[in-house]
């Protein structure tokens, strides 16, 4: 069974034309699967849908018909707090991700503490350890597994390059051990050798950690990188999908090839 499943997912907002109403469709019957360990790309311009979509997935925004499982369990229904562990967002913009006002040892292990109580309930397990030491512990080997020392503990996002930032933020992701990770455009908002540092770093973590992942891009190049297969989206509409390699080199849509043909090649090695 797949690790994530959408079935015939739309999503619209009602808005008023004239003397009308009318619905605003901004995902419409979408389905895809995404299976335990892969990496599914997520492709398309700017309002395509990318982006409400992953949020439905997370249990973020409720969509106005389908259903979505996520190892099993239907999002938005009564388990759904259940899974906030199992599934994790890095957002696109690093800086608006913090909070500025706290340090990166409270921001890596505020998940920690949050979900304490629930993880006894759900697991029947011990507790996270919540005393300052098992954090400050655990606070380390977060930074440690993407590149950062313990010396940025006592810091203030504010204090950090771009870069820097969106590790915290990927540290903080991966706190509560989760099985799956929405990477909504992580490296658009970087410069290219930083976003190439992330991107690697990303592929890095996956392996080691078994994750599974949705990346989310517009950008085909880095998109056909980084992907196991690609998913394209076009106005709401799921309009291709395929391996990643096989698509790219004979994309069946116009949009596709399009959006191949708009951005220069990334370098072949893997």
């Amino acid at each position: 069974m797949a690790l994530v499943e959408v079935h015939a997912v739309s999503k619209n907002y009602p808005r008023r034309v004239g003397l009308r109403h009318e619905d605003r469709f901004v995902v419409r019957d979408v389905n895809l699967t995404i299976e335990r360990g892969e990496t599914l790309g997520l492709v398309g311009e700017s309002g395509s849908g990318k982006s409400t979509l992953a949020r439905m997935i997370l249990g973020l925004v409720e969509p106005t018909s389908g259903a979505i499982r996520v190892a099993g369990v239907e999002v938005g229904g009564s388990r759904t707090h259940a899974l906030r562990r199992q599934m994790q967002p890095v957002f696109q913009d690093p800086s608006a991700a913090l909070n500025p006002r706290m340090k990166v040892l409270d921001i890596v292990t505020e998940p920690l503490i949050i979900h304490r109580h629930a993880y006894r309930r759900i697991s029947g397990e011990s507790p996270i350890d919540t005393r300052k030491p098992a954090l400050l512990a655990a606070a380390r080997e977060l930074l440690n597994s993407v590149g950062l020392d313990e010396s940025a503990l006592g810091r203030y996002p504010h204090q950090f390059s771009g870069g820097q930032r969106q590790r915290i933020n990927i540290a903080r992701a991966l706190a509560l051990k989760p099985q799956f990770v929405v990477l909504d455009e992580p490296v658009s908002a970087l410069d290219v050798s930083v976003g190439a540092q992330i991107v690697n770093l990303l592929r890095r973590l996956q392996r080691e950690h078994g994750l599974t992942y949705l990346f989310i891009s517009h950008s085909m190049p880095l998109v056909r990188y980084l992907s196991t297969r690609i998913a394209v989206m076009e106005r709401g509409r799921l309009i291709e999908t395929g391996e990643a390699e096989s698509l790219c080199a004979d994309p069946r849509e116009n949009y596709t090839q399009q959006l191949l043909a708009a951005t220069p090649e990334l370098p072949a090695h893997r």
